[in-house]
């Protein structure tokens, strides 16, 4: 299939408000026009890189891209290393990044509120007039070790918890990555816990002050859903083979 349809599919799936993002989402390193192989990935690393190239990846898809508005760029070190194998081997470089946390059906954020069995998916997490998470809630309420041990099992991960909400947990939101700063947002919806990719300072006692619960779920973690879950639709869609490469990260 041509790269610019992929391309133009994913915009108009996921971007269709095209809102306010500090990543160039889209296509940021092109590629030859014929694809046949993509690989989806988190980060746009050179060892994701290294492994799509040995896969025989004609286009990688990531969450975080090489290139983020408002910086001026070198292509050294790092970053030349990395153009260097996408553009010798004709691989195109495709990033999305709050468009593909906020999706109401492949996004993070939806993904893991399924993975964890919640109903009843609301808009939730405000950034610049855009909700960018879900909220849900429990039919049957859940305690936060029945919770960590979902996320050990989905997603490999290894929950950071500060229990300090109700033992039973009936609503929560989520907004996968780095968005500890918007834990305040959960409390003000009097949510029983807030689930994120990464702990700031503050959390542990906001959580107690504020009787709720907060895991992280690590970043890297909780963004592997909505990669996964896009390279099942364009497989199943475009009948094109997909394949999602784990580099494991702890943060």
């Amino acid at each position: 299939m041509h790269r610019d349809r992929i391309v133009g599919f994913l915009r108009d799936r996921l971007d269709r408000d095209r809102m306010s993002d500090a990543s160039l989402n889209g296509l940021q390193v092109e590629g030859k026009e014929e694809v046949r192989k993509i690989v989806f990935g988190v980060s746009a690393s050179l060892e994701l890189f290294r492994l799509a190239a040995a896969r025989g990846a004609d286009m990688i898809v990531v969450h975080h891209g090489l290139f983020w508005g408002g910086h001026p760029y070198t292509v050294t070190g790092g970053l030349r290393k990395k153009l260097d194998l996408l553009l010798s081997n004709g691989i195109s470089l495709v990033a999305w990044h709050l468009p593909l946390d906020r999706h109401p059906s492949d996004g993070n954020n939806a993904r893991i509120l399924r993975l964890l069995g919640a109903r009843g998916q609301r808009p939730f997490g405000m950034d610049n007039g855009n909700a960018i998470g879900v909220r849900g809630t429990f039919a049957r309420p859940r305690t936060i070790p029945w919770i960590e041990s979902v996320l050990e099992r989905e997603l490999s991960s290894r929950p950071l918890s500060f229990p300090f909400g109700p033992k039973a947990v009936r609503t929560i939101g989520i907004i996968s990555g780095g968005a500890a700063r918007m834990f305040e947002q959960a409390v003000a919806e009097g949510l029983d816990l807030f689930l994120t990719g990464e702990a700031s300072e503050f959390v542990q006692e906001y959580a107690r002050e504020n009787r709720t619960s907060f895991i992280a779920g690590g970043h890297y973690n909780t963004e592997k859903p909505g990669a996964q879950a896009l390279a099942g639709l364009l497989r199943a869609k475009f009948g094109l083979r997909t394949e999602f490469i784990d580099v494991p990260n702890p943060v």
